[in-house]
């Protein structure tokens, strides 16, 4: 399958990019360049190989999740810029 500049003016305006006409050209070749690539992956004999999403081992690197006491409720408003009905008082959001 060959991409045509026609395809590229296509691809550009669905992706909503300004390509040039000047552009035009290499886009097209870079299209094709990843479509020949591409073939030539679909020729590789993946017999046996199990699909997988990473080639290197994964592991948990959290932490144990462990419950824990809380902060008091009065410890928290000590830090408060502002407190109003025994709670945080922040600014009104308006939009």
């Amino acid at each position: 399958m060959k991409v045509t500049e026609k395809d590229v003016k296509y691809i550009a305006a669905l992706s909503r990019l300004e390509i040039s006409e000047a552009e035009m050209p290499k886009f097209t070749e870079q299209f094709n360049q990843i479509l020949n690539y591409a073939d030539i992956l679909q020729k590789v004999d993946t017999t046996g190989i199990e699909p997988t999403f990473s080639i290197l081992p994964l592991y948990n690197v959290l932490r144990e999740d462990v419950p824990q006491e809380g902060v008091a409720h009065e410890d928290a408003l000590k830090n408060a810029p502002a407190v109003h009905n025994d709670g945080f008082k922040v600014p009104r959001v308006i939009e």
